[in-house]
């Protein structure tokens, strides 16, 4: 993986807008990603974030970034945590909870809709998810919007911002290490 793919795929998780991102990276062999991910892990471990392999399959691995302590503010609220109650989560700490979810997307080719608390998204847009089945949304952005629009347009808007500006940075030289926003 290069630095532009991460970028590309992550800004607003390196920035610190977004709790995580989930990305598709091709790879000749599963040892060839784990080095990988062990290598960035060592670079953007002062910053606070975390890459995982969630699976990898046919030369294609699908990874998943995010911010440890954003994750844990994110799982912490009772609207997040009774989303994965109802989806049969029994771990208490985000942690667990990560294994869990890696464990669901590796059994199973279809996405948890559970998945949008691991990445950021409000809990009332993942719990409208679910209960419409996809459908019946408001506006259709990073995600599905079934609840407040408005807020939701804004951080799209953001989330495109900081990404052309990172890709920016890096297309003039600026290296990744710097631009990663360290916990707040």
């Amino acid at each position: 993986m290069s630095d532009q793919t991460l970028v590309d795929h992550a800004s607003p998780t390196l920035a610190g807008l977004k709790t995580g991102a989930l990305f598709p990276v091709h790879y000749p062999d599963e040892q060839s990603m784990r080095e990988d991910i062990r290598r960035y892990n060592r670079r953007m471990q002062t910053a606070g974030l975390r890459l995982l392999p969630v699976r990898y399959r046919d030369g294609r691995a699908l990874l998943y970034l995010y911010r440890g302590k954003d994750l844990d503010r994110d799982l912490g609220q009772e609207k997040s945590r009774r989303i994965l109650a109802s989806a049969g989560y029994t771990g208490t700490h985000a942690s667990e909870c990560v294994c869990e979810l890696i464990c669901r997307m590796r059994q199973n080719r279809d996405f948890p809709h559970e998945v949008g608390v691991f990445l950021g998204y409000p809990p009332e847009d993942v719990e409208g998810f679910i209960q419409n089945h996809a459908k019946n949304f408001k506006f259709v952005g990073t995600w599905k919007v079934y609840a407040n629009e408005d807020e939701a347009r804004n951080s799209f808007d953001r989330y495109k911002k900081c990404t052309r500006c990172y890709q920016k940075l890096l297309s003039v030289g600026i290296p990744l290490e710097k631009l990663l926003v360290s916990n707040r």
